[in-house]
């Protein structure tokens, strides 16, 4: 964290996606851009679920799930963010002491009140070790940042956490239109990619049903934050739709080892 201001500092700009801004708003416009229009769909997400790789293999998928906000993006306020802990291994939901995260595109404002009530959840505690090294929320904010003319974050980092316990902290912080949820999450890592494409099939029917029953790490890295809000969705009575389903053999690496990537929206 920045010691002075408490701010989080990038950790993956210059390695995920480029750390110079008009690069990088370039690339995501030009991404947003080659996302086929849904048409007169008749719907908003409340919900999405996209990936969070590097720009080059993952950017894509992810823009098939922020291109969704296009009608919505004036009127979302709070977007609740909950992406899966790569290097810091913990029990529960990390929150955070920073009162924003910065990208090169700026600085996106943490709402603290909000973060703040949550906190005496079970299962929630203050971890700043969790957010520091993680890129599954951060490669997310460029890309909010484009999208949305303005907006405060309610970033979590999950751990070893329990489906209830992350959909009673999506339960609080569920809102009204205001507010979107989204979860980071990458499918298979390193199968062929044949396999990868078997799996992941599986993967996306069982979101596609909110069954997180079969979802384990092996499938979706963020497993457990996906789990909850599939919990959430079902009992809420969301539909789901699939946007994109692809890996990085379709989009920028070798098809012997691929990781998987999807994204969906829930309305």
């Amino acid at each position: 964290m920045d010691e002075q201001r408490n701010i989080r500092q990038p950790a993956v700009a210059g390695l995920f996606y480029p750390d110079d801004p008009e690069n990088l708003k370039q690339q995501i416009l030009a991404l947003m851009e080659q996302v086929p229009p849904l048409g007169d769909a008749g719907w908003q997400p409340k919900a999405l679920v996209a990936p969070h790789a590097g720009l080059r293999y993952s950017g894509p998928v992810a823009a098939s799930a922020y291109a969704t906000l296009g009608a919505r993006a004036d009127s979302i306020r709070r977007v609740v963010l909950l992406g899966p802990s790569h290097r810091i291994p913990f029990r529960g939901v990390a929150t955070t002491t920073a009162s924003a995260y910065r990208t090169p595109l700026g600085l996106v404002r943490i709402d603290r009140p909000v973060l703040d009530t949550i906190e005496a959840l079970p299962g929630v505690t203050r971890l700043d070790e969790a957010h520091r090294p993680e890129h599954s929320l951060e490669v997310h904010l460029p890309f909010l940042q484009i999208a949305l003319p303005e907006f405060t974050l309610v970033p979590l980092v999950v751990g070893e956490a329990e489906p209830e316990t992350v959909a009673s902290v999506l339960e609080a912080l569920w809102g009204g239109p205001d507010t979107l949820i989204i979860v980071s999450s990458d499918l298979s890592h390193y199968l062929d990619y044949r396999t990868a494409k078997a799996i992941d099939a599986e993967t996306c029917r069982a979101i596609e049903c909110c069954d997180g029953s079969l979802l384990d790490p092996y499938r979706a890295c963020g497993c457990r934050p996906l789990a909850g809000l599939l919990r959430v969705a079902r009992e809420r009575g969301l539909k789901t739709v699939t946007l994109d389903l692809r890996n990085s053999g379709d989009t920028a690496g070798p098809r012997t080892e691929v990781v998987g990537y999807g994204a969906w929206a829930f309305h």
